[in-house]
């Protein structure tokens, strides 16, 4: 069997980063592409040279979004989603043997705020605001993309759930007492396990049908309370599965100013249904949420976690 070559770009992060050691389990070839010393490509370097004659191209890059929206920070947020989609872009159409996919990344924020139905991708309902803006300026650059012959998939990927990444929060919380609803606990969360993003990404590779927009994210989201409560269940440790002091909307708000990041990423009721995924015969591995944090708990040490998203 020939071995795959795939192009990772932004791999440095949470998601990158797990995706580069399945794939490489997997036993293919992997180029990466990113602003770390471990990148094997810097944004300066000949795109078009690492991307000819390879079997497929994932794009990741992004600054995180956690954070404060300044003017500064809002347009690094949309510039380092946008520019580096155009860059690709731009050197697979000087590619003489193109990827047959581009997988680029995109969110499940895309879709308006939701309690009442889930959002698919035929009859969901875009958003409005700042995150939504930035997901179309995304999805846009990435299907005008100059490319023919090259299958594109937009991937809307609600928040994923793994050892580090967006959980932590969330776990830090709960092992300090404040495990209980956020806001009023109502908004719905899409989620998905990060070993089910690699699944999505392969099923998507050897599923030539498969283009256009594509969410990620199980058929199982529960309210933030019920999530809450299972952090607390699965990953809350001694005072965590006893506590489960509130955190109203407004301390929500504070603590975000304080942290410098935005409380929109936890209030926001985010329902996303995999539709495309789901009637493609895509199974999830981690279907619900006590399987996946049961999982994660297994692999995740005591105390406070570091918060590394990305």
């Amino acid at each position: 069997m020939t071995q795959r070559t795939i192009v990772i770009a932004g791999a440095g992060g949470f998601i990158g980063g797990r995706l580069v050691a399945r794939f490489r389990e997997d036993g293919a070839r992997i180029v990466t592409i990113g602003r770390g010393s471990d990148a094997t490509l810097t944004w300066d370097d000949d795109l078009t040279a690492a991307l000819d004659g390879a079997d497929a191209l994932i794009n990741l890059a992004g600054r995180s979004v956690s954070c404060r929206y300044t003017l500064r920070t809002a347009d690094e947020i949309l510039r380092s989603r946008t520019g580096t989609t155009k860059a690709l872009g731009l050197a697979l159409a000087d590619c003489q043997a193109p990827p047959r996919v581009w997988i680029n990344a995109s969110t499940g924020t895309i879709y308006r705020e939701a309690r009442d139905r889930p959002q698919d991708e035929e009859t969901g309902e875009l958003g409005s605001g700042f995150s939504v803006a930035v997901a179309r300026a995304w999805e846009d650059e990435l299907f005008s993309a100059p490319v023919d012959g090259v299958r594109r998939v937009a991937l809307r990927m609600a928040i994923v759930l793994g050892t580090g990444g967006a959980l932590s929060p969330s776990v830090n919380l709960a092992r300090m007492g404040f495990g209980g609803p956020q806001g009023d606990g109502g908004q719905m969360m899409s989620w998905v396990h990060v070993d089910d993003v690699h699944r999505a990404i392969e099923h998507i590779l050897v599923s030539p049908e498969l283009a256009g927009p594509i969410n990620v994210a199980t058929r199982t989201p529960v309210t933030n309370d019920a999530f809450m409560r299972a952090v607390r269940r699965h990953l809350g440790g001694p005072l965590g599965a006893r506590a489960r002091l509130p955190l109203p909307a407004w301390s929500l708000r504070l603590g975000a100013r304080v942290i410098r990041t935005e409380a929109e990423l936890v209030l926001k009721s985010r329902w996303v249904d995999p539709a495309v995924l789901v009637d493609s015969g895509f199974e999830f591995a981690h279907p619900d949420i006590d399987t996946a944090l049961r999982h994660i708990a297994s692999d995740t040490r005591p105390g406070l976690l570091p918060v590394t998203l990305g």
